[in-house]
């Protein structure tokens, strides 16, 4: 114990030293981490005062708070007295193995930055991509935040979007609603035709250019099938489809044609 006691005296001063400098370190790491978000943050409103779109920001500033987050933290081990220089070093060796250990990581993060170059999509644009489908929120160092319209919240790997196809449902101002509409056998297909034409003429919402398109494409087996195919603005896409459903479905029930479906004759012979 008289020994641990000297040895403390001795080296009071060194030890003092050491404390302040753990103190200050402790500080700077903890102040560094306060300026990556303010950074952060700071970076992103400058973004979107320049009206910059919020995927591309978002990840921007992701970049922003991690560079600055690792140089704070290299400050912090400066000050407690280990060598920057050669802890870069090994931690360049480090970051070497741990990169082909985390290729998937690294893939995403190259991924993320394909996707800021290229420009598939952007903030509120919907889009169909790895398999989901959603409206892009925003774009991070390795993944993309998507919401779905039922509002679930689908994180996805930047990875696992560029390997497959992209389909941007936003990207265009107009889009083609596409429905086929069966009608019997027996209907007058001119009367059909007209029937249909008139509950076009009577959604507001379809544009007069490009004009709609109603013509027979098919003799079925059941049925003889039109297609129908007006233009709209994307955003009354699903409101106009879902009322033209309705719209025709009602015209021809009205004017007596019917819409062929499914069904079975079962015929029953009694043997004598």
């Amino acid at each position: 114990m008289d020994s641990i006691l000297n040895w403390l005296n001795e080296n009071s001063g060194l030890i003092l030293h050491y404390s302040i400098q753990a103190v200050i370190a402790l500080v700077i790491f903890l102040l560094g981490g306060r300026i990556a978000k303010f950074c952060a943050k700071l970076t992103e409103k400058a973004f979107d005062k320049k009206k910059v779109d919020k995927a591309v920001s978002s990840f921007v500033s992701s970049i922003v708070y991690a560079i600055v987050f690792a140089a704070t933290i290299l400050m912090a081990l400066s000050q407690i007295g280990i060598e920057t220089t050669s802890f870069i070093a090994i931690l360049g060796a480090a970051g070497l193995a741990v990169g082909l250990a985390l290729q998937g990581s690294l893939s995403n993060f190259a991924s993320g930055v394909l996707i800021i170059l290229l420009r598939p999509f952007k903030s509120g644009d919907y889009v169909e991509a790895g398999g989901k489908a959603g409206t892009i929120k925003k774009i991070e160092i390795f993944s993309t935040e998507m919401r779905t319209p039922d509002n679930k919240v689908i994180v996805m790997p930047n990875s696992k979007i560029m390997s497959d196809a992209i389909i941007n449902y936003s990207r265009e101002s107009t889009r083609r609603v596409d429905l086929v509409i069966g009608v019997g056998y027996d209907a007058d297909l001119r009367k059909a035709k007209e029937v249909l034409k008139s509950v076009l003429d009577n959604e507001s919402r379809i544009l007069k250019d490009p004009a709609y398109n109603v013509s027979v494409s098919e003799l079925a087996d059941s049925s003889v099938n039109f297609i129908v195919r007006p233009w709209v603005n994307s955003e009354d896409y699903w409101p106009t489809y879902w009322s033209l459903m309705e719209n025709i479905k009602i015209a021809l029930d009205d004017a007596d044609i019917t819409i062929p479906f499914p069904q079975m004759d079962v015929h029953l012979h009694k043997q004598d």
